[in-house]
Formats: structure tokens, C-alpha cells, sequence
């Protein structure tokens, strides 16, 4: 059971936001991260009953709110408390921040707790949504370790206030970057392949699993062994790339769904986890599969068969 799917707008041909959150209610998608508090689907979204993580925007934005508590509060005035209605489980201070900017991410998630505490909805959880390079030494999974020391201070600070540190995990990349040592099928949940951490002795049939626990295995050593980390993206391209094609699509976010409810084998529970992505963007940069992560077209078609 999956938690939710990425609502991502790089495009100038999608349904309207209303017409996109009724899309999510009739397939029964019961979550949405949104990479912006965006007007128009925030007012889409109220009374929906679609549990939210909702980005603050840019590193523009994540600088503004680490400059100050009172930026903060206007922030959380503008973009939450002018919504009565939504239900906002997080609100995410930074996508895959790099260089310079990490330094804005502790300060931003301290102020933006302050400002919802004061208005009462200390409930809305403040994290940061990493990329998975932020681990290094992700072989066996027992290795992994955070390559850079403001991981540590991220950790810490989420310990302290019970969020989950968020992740965007993505086996596609792995894979494609090296397709000599990494199996397919173990790429897409597909069964054959099985890898042994001789460390601790746990057996991996899934690269998805061995990724995420090199995330616990980090945050261990970073001294904080307890917490929760939520899958906040992962997806495969169905075209214009290397193992990009519908059938690979289907088999990993169709696996991904089926799996996510037993957890890891460092960590066995329910994962939560957000598809990337709802709809094909046809407005992405880099790389041509960027626009092809969705699992609709923009005319609300499947691009290939998924359950939820």
C-alpha cells in the first residue's frame, strides 16, 4: 500500500487541479506531495480528505524562511492557515539541497516548527527530502554512511522533533549507471536475484530494499537509530532511456506498491511511500526519461496498467 503519489506541474498540458484531485479520489490515492504550495491545488484540496506533504518551493524560498522566525510565520500564515480544510502531514523545508544551501535547511526546519507550534499545528511535521547520494558507502547496505556532516545535524534535529527524515530513492539510476553489476529483475522487484549483507546476514531480493536500509544504516551511525525515514520519491521512466519502456515501468512502481507494506529487512513495518510521478512532464530538463516518469498522460490515460 503506498502512501501517495508526486503531484509534479512541469508541464503546459495537464488536467486542471480540481479535475487532478478528483483523479486522485476515483483511483484511490489517499496521499500528495505537492513541490509547491500552489494556490489553485491547495484550494482544489480542501475537504478532499488527501493527506498532503506539501514543499516550501525553491532554495529561494528555504533561505527565506532560515533568515527568520517572522518569515516563517508569514509563510505559515499565507500558506496554511489561509486553507481551512487540508490535511497537511508534512511540509518540506528543501528538495535534494546542495552545496551552500544545506546550511539554510537546520535553521529553516527551526522556524517553521516554531511558527506552527504558535499557531497550534505543532502536528504538521517539518523535514527535508534528500537525495540518495547523500549516503556513501551504500554497498552492503550495513555500510552506508552520510558522506557530509550537515546529514548529522538534519538527523538530530528530526530526532528531537519526531519527523521522519524524507528520502527520494531511485533503483532506476542505479541500475542504469551500472547495469554490469546490478540485475534488472533485482532492479524491479522482479524475483531471481538474492544479496547477502555478510555483515549482518539480512538477504536482499530488491534493490529498493537495500538502498533504503543504507539510509538506516546511516542515520545509525549518525546517532539516531530511531528514526523513521518516509520514501518521499521513487519511480521509473516508461520511455527515452536506457531500461525506460512501459513494461519495467509497470513492474517497478506496480512492485513498489505490492512491497512497501512489509517494510525492509532492517526495518519491517509499513514504509511510507510517494510514486514519482503522476504525470508525464513534458516540460522537464536534463535527461529526455525526466519526462517520463508518470503514471498518466496528461489526457488522464494510463501510460501502462497500475493498481493501487
Amino acid at each position: 500500500m503506498v502512501a501517495g503519489v508526486c503531484y509534479g506541474m512541469v508541464a503546459n498540458n495537464l488536467p486542471s487541479r480540481s479535475d487532478v484531485v478528483q483523479m486522485y479520489r476515483s483511483k484511490g490515492i489517499t496521499g500528495m506531495r505537492l513541490y509547491s504550495p500552489d494556490a489553485q491545488a491547495l484550494s482544489a484540496l480542501r475537504n478532499s480528505g488527501i493527506s498532503l506533504m506539501i514543499d516550501v518551493g525553491g532554495t529561494d524560498q528555504l533561505a527565506y524562511l532560515a533568515a527568520s522566525g517572522s518569515n516563517a510565520s508569514a509563510w505559515v500564515r499565507t500558506n496554511v492557515q489561509a486553507y481551512q480544510g487540508l490535511t497537511i502531514k508534512y511540509i518540506v523545508a528543501g528538495n535534494e539541497v546542495q552545496g551552500g544551501d544545506t546550511q539554510n535547511i537546520v535553521p529553516a526546519i527551526r522556524n517553521l516548527n516554531a511558527a506552527l507550534s504558535a499557531v497550534g499545528l505543532g502536528g504538521i511535521k517539518v523535514s527535508t527530502s534528500v537525495r540518495f547520494d547523500v549516503v556513501a558507502n551504500s554497498y552492503p547496505p550495513s555500510a552506508g554512511v552520510f558522506a557530509q556532516s550537515y546529514m548529522t545535524d538534519v538527523a538530530r534535529l528530526l530526532s528531537s522533533t519526531g519527523a521522519p527524515l524524507l528520502a527520494n530513492v531511485y533503483p532506476y539510476f542505479a541500475y542504469r549507471d551500472n547495469p554490469r553489476d546490478i540485475q534488472l529483475n533485482y532492479a524491479t522487484f522482479r524475483p531471481g536475484t538474492t544479496v547477502r549483507d555478510d555483515n549482518n546476514g539480512l538477504i536482499y531480493t530488491s534493490l529498493f530494499d537495500a538502498m533504503v536500509d543504507a539510509v538506516y544504516a546511516a542515520l545509525e551511525k549518525a546517532g539516531t537509530p530511531g528514526l523513521r525515514v518516509v520514501i518521499s520519491e521513487s519511480g521509473w521512466p516508461s520511455a527515452s532511456g536506457f531500461a525506460a519502456t512501459a513494461d519495467n515501468a509497470r513492474a517497478y512502481n506496480q512492485g513498489l506498491i505490492d512491497h512497501v507494506g512489509g517494510g525492509t529487512p532492517k526495518r519491517p513495518g509499513t514504509l511510507e511511500t510517494y510514486i514519482f510521478a503522476m504525470f508525464n512532464e513534458n516540460f522537464k530538463l536534463g535527461d529526455l526519461v525526466e519526462k517520463h516518469f508518470g503514471l498518466f498522460n496528461p489526457d488522464k490515460s494510463p501510460a501502462y496498467p497500475i493498481r493501487f
